[in-house]
């Protein structure tokens, strides 16, 4: 099973690649996992990119799709991986194709920019621990406050209204030709199969439609 697992900021994405991975047995691969795995392992692709890290440059597509191609060659990847973060862009995706990399399976879970918003600007942080609030969903007994050490709450500045919404302006203007691109491909050789699911519904049941789907008990819209 091979596929990409789609969503905006906030939208539960993490969340459900962690049951998806979990449930059958394939790993979650994300671009800086596969940049800190290439250089671990000391692969000369790994070597490459750590001299660019260390100069402080960003790595080229090129460079992320061969590091996909060396690393969905491991072991762990023999029944399938979920691509986390990768591909971002149109390119990226084209280039993926090329490269004769074979998605199954695209999941975008959608949640609406305030929805995205509400769930962001509301969360609260306690530096010292790590723990997380939010004031609506998971509110401290004490408004601003943790609840073990009574420490000031801070809003973190990724969580600010103005940083959210420009991630969400940069995710749809790179996200929504990604999207079409996959629709036209499923479309003309019938995989990937492209699927909208709703992210606004428990937690539980976006599990639940994901699952269904991956199952084979959901059919790709036309």
């Amino acid at each position: 099973m091979r596929l990409i697992l789609l969503g905006c900021p906030g939208a539960g994405k993490g969340t459900q690649a962690r049951f998806v991975c979990e449930r059958y047995g394939i790993p979650q691969v994300s671009t800086g996992d596969m940049l800190r795995h290439a250089i671990k392992e000391g692969t000369p692709l790994g070597q490459q990119v750590k001299s660019i890290m260390q100069q402080g440059t960003l790595v080229s597509d090129d460079i992320i799709i061969e590091l996909v191609k060396e690393r969905i060659q491991e072991p762990d990847c023999k029944n399938g991986f979920l691509l986390d973060g990768f591909p971002r862009t149109l390119p990226q995706a084209e280039a993926l194709t090329h490269e004769g990399v074979t998605i199954e399976y695209v999941i975008d879970i959608h949640v609406e920019d305030e929805e995205i918003i509400h769930r962001m600007t509301g969360r609260r942080f306690h530096p010292g621990s790590g723990r997380t609030y939010h004031v609506d969903y998971h509110p401290p007994k004490q408004a601003g406050m943790d609840d073990e050490t009574g420490e000031p709450l801070i809003q973190r500045d990724d969580d600010k209204e103005e940083t959210v919404r420009k991630r969400l302006e940069v995710f749809h203007a790179q996200t929504k030709p990604m999207m079409e691109y996959y629709l036209k491909e499923f479309k003309s050789k019938g995989v990937p199969q492209f699927h909208c699911i709703d992210g606004r519904a428990k937690v539980s049941e976006v599990t639940k439609e994901i699952l269904a789907i991956l199952d084979g008990g959901v059919s790709c819209p036309s």
